[in-house]
Parts: C-alpha cells; sequence; structure tokens
C-alpha cells in the first residue's frame, strides 16, 4: 500500500519537474497572477527578449495602485503609479495575457478575481508577485507570493525553483459562537502559534469549525497565512469548494468538469499521513477578536484588556510590547471596549467579499456612523451584487462611502490612508507601524466588527449590538 500523503504532499510532487537532491525542487505553475506590480517582470523578459511562455495561465487585474474614487486613470494622482497602472495594460496587450483592466466590470483585487472566476482550482500551483497569494489554497490550491525576479523566471518558463517547506495542520474543532468569523479564527490562531509560528511550514487548516466555513470564510482563513510566518495555507476541497466553483466562467465544463472533480476527490489528505507539526484548538473557546499591538499575533478577545508588558515571558518581548503600546497610544490594563476609533475600513482580500460587505450591512442597517468608515468591495462584481441587494444602499444612509474596487487602505500605496495618530478599525491584514500611512494606528478585526466599531465609535462587542437590534 502507497505511503498516506497530505494535500501538500500530493499537489507538490505532482509539479515537479526536476528533483534537484538537495531539496530544491524545479516545479511547474499552472496559474500566474499578475497585478500593477508585474512591471519589472515585463521588463526583465524585454532585456532578454522573451514572451510570456503561457500567456493562457496568467491573468491580470490592476489592485495595488488604481484608485477606490473613481474608475479611471485620470483618478490616481501619483504619476508613478498611474504610469504603473498604464504600464499593466500595455504589457498584457504585448504579451496576449488575459486583463481585467478599470473598464472591465470584472476588475478587483487579483485575490479576489482569480477564484470568483475559478482560476483558482484544486490541485493548481498558482503564483503571484504578492504576500497575500496564501489565499487560494482555500480551495486546494499550493498557492504562494513570489519575488519579482521570480515573477520573470514565471513568466518566462512557467517553472519556478522552490526548497519544499515542511508540512504543519492545525485543526480546528467545536462549533464557533455568536458573532465568530473566519476572521476570529485566524486571529485566533496567528495569537495562539505566533507571527513566526508557521515558518518554514506550509500549513493545512483541517477540523469542523475549517469545514463549517464557506469557501469565502475559507479565503480569509488562507489569506493570513503569511502573518503566521508560513509559506502557504490549505483547506482540502469537498463539496463545499466544488458547489463554489461550479458555474463559474474560468472552471471546467461538461466531461471536462466531471474529469477534474475525479481528479479534485483524490487531493485530500489521506488517513494516517505524517505532518510535521501538528495544532489543535478548540473553536468553541474563541470569541470575537480585536488586535492591540503592530504584530497580526497581538489579537485579544473583544472583552478583554490591553496586556501589560511586565507579565511578558521574556525581556525582548517584553520591551517589543512597549514599544507597540507606545505606537498605538495604549495603556495596559485598558478595556479594548474602552478604546475609540477614528475611522473604519471595511476592504481588502481579506474581508472584501459579498459575505463580508452582507455581515458588515447586518450590523450597520438602521443605525449611524459616529466616524468616517469606507466600504471598499474586493472586484466590480462583488460591487454590482451589493449593489443589486441594496447593501449600498445600507452603507450609504448608515453615512458610510462606497468606493470602487481595489487594494485601497489596506495598503496606502494609492492615497487611501490615514493621518498620523489616527486610529483605524480595518478588516485586512496587517497592522505593522505605517502600514495605513504614517503614524496611523492600525486595528485588525472582522467585517461585522468593523461595521459595530464604525457606529459606535468605538470597539464594541458586536454580539452585544446583535442582542440590542437596531
Amino acid at each position: 500500500m502507497d505511503t498516506p500523503r497530505t494535500l501538500f504532499d500530493k499537489i507538490w510532487h505532482a509539479h515537479v519537474v526536476v528533483d534537484r537532491g538537495d531539496g530544491h525542487h524545479l516545479l511547474y505553475v499552472d496559474r500566474h497572477l499578475l497585478h500593477d506590480g508585474s512591471a519589472a517582470g515585463f521588463a526583465r523578459l524585454r532585456e532578454r527578449g522573451l514572451k510570456v511562455r503561457r500567456p493562457d495561465l496568467a491573468l491580470a487585474t490592476p489592485d495595488h495602485y488604481n484608485s477606490t474614487a473613481r474608475r479611471d486613470l485620470d483618478a490616481i494622482a501619483d504619476p508613478q503609479h498611474r504610469r504603473l497602472v498604464e504600464a499593466i495594460r500595455n504589457n498584457t496587450r504585448d504579451h496576449g495575457v488575459r486583463l481585467f483592466y478599470l473598464d472591465d466590470a470584472r476588475q478587483g483585487i487579483a485575490h479576489v478575481v482569480s477564484p470568483e472566476q475559478g482560476l483558482t482550482q484544486p490541485g493548481v500551483t498558482l503564483v503571484c508577485g504578492d504576500s497575500h497569494t496564501a489565499t487560494h489554497g482555500a480551495v486546494g490550491a499550493l498557492a504562494f507570493g513570489i519575488g519579482s525576479s521570480e515573477v520573470a523566471h514565471v513568466m518566462a518558463t512557467q517553472c519556478l525553483w522552490q526548497r519544499k517547506p515542511k508540512a504543519m495542520r492545525i485543526t480546528l474543532d467545536g462549533t464557533p459562537g455568536p458573532g465568530v468569523t473566519a476572521k476570529d479564527l485566524v486571529l485566533a490562531i496567528i495569537a495562539h502559534i505566533g507571527a513566526a509560528g508557521g515558518v518554514g511550514h506550509v500549513i493545512e487548516y483541517a477540523g469542523s469549525a475549517i469545514r463549517g466555513l464557506s469557501v469565502e470564510g475559507r479565503l480569509t482563513v488562507c489569506n493570513m497565512t503569511i502573518e503566521a510566518g508560513a509559506r502557504a495555507g490549505m483547506v482540502a476541497p469537498d463539496d463545499t469548494t466544488y458547489a463554489y466553483l461550479h458555474g463559474r466562467p474560468l472552471a471546467p465544463e461538461g466531461a471536462a468538469w466531471e474529469r477534474a472533480l475525479a481528479a479534485w476527490r483524490t487531493l485530500p489528505t489521506d488517513d494516517g499521513a505524517r505532518f510535521d507539526r501538528e495544532v489543535s484548538i478548540d473553536a468553541t473557546r474563541i470569541v470575537p477578536m480585536v488586535t492591540w499591538g503592530t504584530s497580526p499575533e497581538d489579537a485579544i478577545a473583544i472583552d478583554g484588556r490591553v496586556p501589560d508588558p511586565a507579565e511578558a515571558p521574556d525581556a525582548a518581548k517584553r520591551d517589543a510590547m512597549r514599544v507597540s503600546l507606545e505606537y498605538m497610544g495604549l495603556t495596559p490594563g485598558t478595556r479594548i471596549e474602552e478604546v475609540p476609533v477614528d475611522r473604519v475600513f471595511i476592504g481588502s482580500c481579506t474581508n472584501s467579499r459579498i459575505e463580508d460587505l452582507r455581515a458588515a450591512a447586518d450590523v450597520v442597517r438602521g443605525r449611524t456612523a459616529r466616524v468616517p468608515a469606507w466600504v471598499v468591495p474586493g472586484s466590480g462584481l462583488v460591487k454590482r451584487q451589493a449593489e443589486a441587494e441594496g447593501l449600498d444602499r445600507v452603507f450609504r444612509a448608515a453615512g458610510f462611502e462606497w468606493r470602487e474596487p481595489g487594494c485601497s487602505m489596506c495598503v496606502g500605496m494609492n492615497g487611501d490612508t490615514g493621518a498620523p495618530g489616527q486610529r483605524i478599525a480595518s478588516t485586512s491584514n496587517r497592522n505593522f507601524m505605517g502600514r495605513q500611512g504614517r503614524g496611523v494606528r492600525t486595528h485588525l478585526l472582522s467585517p461585522a466588527m468593523a461595521a459595530a466599531a464604525a457606529v459606535t465609535g468605538r470597539f464594541t462587542d458586536v454580539r452585544r449590538l446583535a442582542s440590542q437590534g437596531a
């Protein structure tokens, strides 16, 4: 009998072109996502007189640098950023790569667009010049971010040298309580294992709590895998996955669908397969979360208090906490629900899908924002669906600003930034110093929790609002 294998092992070994014998493998790449930061890769091809080897396996869309105020090139204030967005149009035209440009309803954040279109599929290898490419593992793909030189290598060869990571499984069992979403689960995971807890590993998420998530929820969990230091995150495909993909524009059809489905059903980890590390978490103990510091691992329950550096396990951690608290303007022992916010951002490749917007709208409906708040859909199709459901009217009636698709305030490269000293409740994935603008204080939380902060002006347990009604 064959040795039991993990989902990761099955996909990795199916894509090895060359085994160098020292742990490095040349992998075949099935999907390559490109965005407005891909200009350097195209420039390297031009220097060597090369063309994109498999343009049919690539998909491009501007997301980092485009304006979310208006959907046109002239709305981009920074000339260099405007040139980069224009360059992706010219480069993809020259190389025959499929492009969803600013005038295309399908344009949006690459990590929202690709699953939405069905280009992301179980068993494929997928890369992108963006660290949050791990998102796509939610449907059982092996997906990871690459650097600009690697982008050019994939463009030219459709292959990539990689050292095989170790395998970790994180199992979340139990039914999460009211108000607990995928974002709360992944923040709790990172708080548990630490921002370096997954270094050198690919993480497979398993257990009843993960199986109970929609694909959109799984995309959120896998998206933040990189914030735990891991190379990639994965969820084994199941009937939820297949139902999500069926009928999408770039998914297989007819007989090809049946063949793909048969192959996908062989991918889940075999019973008895060995992982290099196992972690188990009781999902019933997780409550709505919010970060307090400048790392995603700095997450606490909404009913908790700002931690005291004096209680840190060692001097290094104590010093790091002091620096974080000083930057964040927080005092140890303060109830997190007493902390006011200045702005709210709902969006990013972590939480800008229709499920996220519905959750936020459910909290907002019948209430009024007390602080400036933005909602930025992850794609034009998400925006269109939200408007068809009337969610935009809910947000606008409450005083929220309804924006165009893009990375927006998550990355702060496009003019969408906060002011120094502002405290932002954000559904994005990183709370590093200066991530959303110089001196900006970022707190990570779920869309429902962000909406609760917007309508109360402070961090608020969304479960309390749910019990109060509008």
